[in-house]
Formats: structure tokens, C-alpha cells, sequence
């Protein structure tokens, strides 16, 4: 079955060209199922039933996962399904009346503009480190990119005298414009610290760990969290939460939802709505707070 598994990816991945972070939930959901699949002794394919996945359905649920995490894994479950019935490896659709638990959407957790100033101000400039850190996050909060986007990027996609990058992400190429902070940073960081980190390497890339290789995601998650402590900022920090941050304080700053919409790369206005669910608290706090007879 972990051949078939390796089959679906690379078929998801090369055919219908899935994002890598999708990709990347697929191997880790599917794996599990695998797992639990193997300890009921169904190690084909074509043995995959309704009872077993609904087994393990109620294994996610018993073992606390959240409505959110187990929607997300019937997703995958019946995504991968489909592919083994295009396949012929199943003949029915055993997830035909598998139906996901109810999601509420909250508003995503993210940084107030205080916050994020102070972690901005956190990389130490007199190193080759702390000059990279600091293009890095100053860039990541002036355009909202994805993790991903931020260390695939490559120095000729940066304009610097038209303040604009070209992302690549989700197969669309798109323009983001910045503003002269991370401007500064990026000049700083292209001027005086990118040739040494890179040294002899034939890259690229614009950003590189310490050894002049791409940087990895999950490297860059260690960068944010250690400054995110130094910061004494005691909520979760990641690089979705500072996505997330720049989303809504450009709403919160009057951009109206197409065009943020358009800077994220969301490909349906309905992913980012969630944004006007804070917004909305928020100025509803504000007239709790502030009007006479609230």
C-alpha cells in the first residue's frame, strides 16, 4: 500500500500540480491512515471499506482531534479514493456517505501592529544573520507571502526601484508591492550579507540558510519563534500568523477584500472573508467600548 500512497503524491504533484503544502498534508494524513489501516491487517488497496475508514474516523475523534483536523482528513481520505477507483484499484466509493464534522470558522489568530513591530525590531543588524532575518520578516509582513514563497523566491524576482516582487505560488505568478521599510531591509541584505552566506554557491536563490543552501521551512519557523521569545510575545507565532497579521491590518487600514484577496493569492474571495469576521469584532469592541448606551 506505501507504493500506492508514493503513486498518489507523485500523481498529485505532477498531474493535477497540488500546491507543496497540500501535498505535504496528503503524505502526512494518508501515512496515518496507512498505519491504522495495518493494524486491521488491510494491507491492499482494493481491501479499503466504509467500516474501516469509519473506524478510523472515530479513532481521530476518540484521540481528541479537533473537527478542523478530522474535516481535513476525510478530505484527503477521499481524495486519495478517488484516485485509486481512477486507478481500478477500488470498484465502489467506500467514502460515499463519509460526511466531515462541522467546522466552525473562527477568525485566524494574529499579531496586534505593536507586536509585530517589536518582533521586527528584534535580528541583530551588525550580523549576516540578523541582516537576513530582518529582509526576511520585514518582506514576509510587507506582502503577506507564504512561508513557501519566501524561501523559493530568487533575487532577480525582487524590483527594487519599483518596490514589487514576482511570487510564483499555487502555479499563478503574481506582483506585490512592498513599502520602503522592507525596501531598506532587502538593500541592506543584498548589499551586505547575501554574497558572503552564499560564498561559492551557484544559486539563485535570494535567501539562504548559513551554509549558503535554500533555506527550509521549517528552519525559517525556528528563525520567527526565537525572535517571537526575545520579543517577550508569549501567543503562537508563525509564518501564517504574520500572513494572517498583514491581511487584516491592511483591512483594518481600509483595503477592500478584492484587493487583498488578490495579494494572498487566494483564488476564492470566500477563503478570505474570514478577515471581516475580526474587523468586525473588532469595531464592535471599539462601540462597546466607546459609545455612552452600548
Amino acid at each position: 500500500m506505501k507504493a500506492t500512497l508514493q503513486d498518489f503524491i507523485t500523481y498529485m504533484s505532477e498531474v493535477k500540480k497540488a500546491s507543496i503544502n497540500t501535498i505535504m498534508s496528503y503524505q502526512n494524513d494518508l501515512t496515518k491512515l496507512m498505519k491504522h489501516l495495518d493494524q486491521q491487517n488491510i494491507t491492499e488497496a482494493g481491501k479499503i471499506s466504509e467500516t474501516s475508514l469509519n473506524s478510523y474516523v472515530l479513532t481521530m475523534e476518540r484521540e481528541g482531534m479537533s473537527p478542523a483536523t478530522v474535516s481535513r482528513n476525510i478530505a484527503s481520505i477521499k481524495a486519495f479514493v478517488f484516485y485509486l477507483i481512477k486507478k481500478g484499484k477500488l470498484l465502489d466509493d467506500p467514502t460515499e456517505r463519509m460526511k466531515a464534522p462541522k467546522v466552525e470558522k473562527k477568525p485566524p489568530h494574529t499579531l496586534s501592529m505593536e507586536q509585530v513591530n517589536d518582533l521586527l525590531e528584534q535580528p541583530n543588524l551588525s550580523t549576516v544573520k540578523g541582516i537576513r532575518d530582518k529582509a526576511m520578516l520585514e518582506l514576509l509582513y510587507a506582502t503577506g507571502i507564504r512561508v513557501t514563497e519566501l524561501i523559493s523566491l530568487r533575487a532577480q524576482d525582487i524590483n527594487l526601484k519599483n518596490k514589487f516582487i514576482l511570487c510564483f505560488g499555487n502555479n499563478k505568478e503574481r506582483m506585490i508591492p512592498f513599502g520602503s521599510m522592507a525596501k531598506q531591509a532587502l538593500e541592506n541584505y543584498l548589499l551586505k550579507a547575501r554574497n558572503e552566506l552564499i560564498g561559492n554557491a551557484n544559486t539563485d536563490i535570494c535567501f539562504t540558510n548559513l551554509s549558503g543552501e535554500p533555506m527550509t521551512r521549517q528552519g525559517f519557523w525556528k528563525i520567527i519563534k526565537s525572535y517571537g521569545r526575545m520579543a517577550g510575545i508569549n501567543a503562537e507565532i508563525t509564518p501564517q500568523i504574520l500572513r494572517h497579521s498583514f491581511a487584516l491590518h491592511m483591512m483594518e487600514n481600509g483595503a477592500d477584500i478584492r484587493s487583498v484577496q488578490e495579494l494572498l493569492g487566494h483564488s476564492d474571495a470566500q477563503t478570505t472573508q474570514i478577515y471581516l469576521q475580526s474587523r468586525t469584532k473588532k469595531v464592535r469592541d471599539v462601540y462597546i467600548g466607546s459609545h455612552p448606551r452600548a
